[in-house]
């Protein structure tokens, strides 16, 4: 009979594992705190050039998109249009993932030692019994 993975591997091991890792990552991803600084007037991308600094905000990016979009509704084949529009938005999406700020929430040493212990240690055994167990030699390689 084939265990996790379709290997000889322990089937225990595996959901013990599982249980581990995801129980240690819900908690890891539960003291994030995910706040974000997007506006149409903040700024999202900055150049600076000759000493004097240039932002461009949410907002100006879509002063292209609009008339990315005004090209295609006049003629649907306009390069420059599809161009403008998708360009526009590929800049606001990459702008908003770049202005998200992560932080972690504060806890105590041991918190953050049974949270490590527990989605590490159960990436462990999970990635364990994945591997093939060796019948005749069961600690070696």
């Amino acid at each position: 009979m084939n265990g996790a993975g379709g290997t000889s591997g322990g089937i225990g091991q595996f959901f013990i594992g599982l249980i581990m890792m995801c129980g240690g990552f819900y908690l890891l991803f539960n003291a994030i705190s995910v706040s974000s600084s997007f506006g149409f007037g903040s700024r999202l991308y900055g150049f600076s050039a000759l000493g004097s600094g240039f932002g461009v905000t949410g907002g100006m990016i879509m002063i292209p998109f609009m008339f990315g979009v005004g090209f295609i509704f006049f003629n649907s084949k306009n390069i420059i249009g599809w161009l403008l529009t998708i360009g526009s938005l590929v800049a606001l999406i990459f702008g908003v993932i770049s202005s998200i700020r992560f932080s972690f929430n504060a806890m105590t040493a041991f918190e953050l030692m049974t949270i490590l212990v527990l989605a590490i240690g159960g990436l462990g055994l999970f990635l364990r019994s994945l591997k093939a167990i060796d019948k005749k030699y069961p600690d070696s390689k």
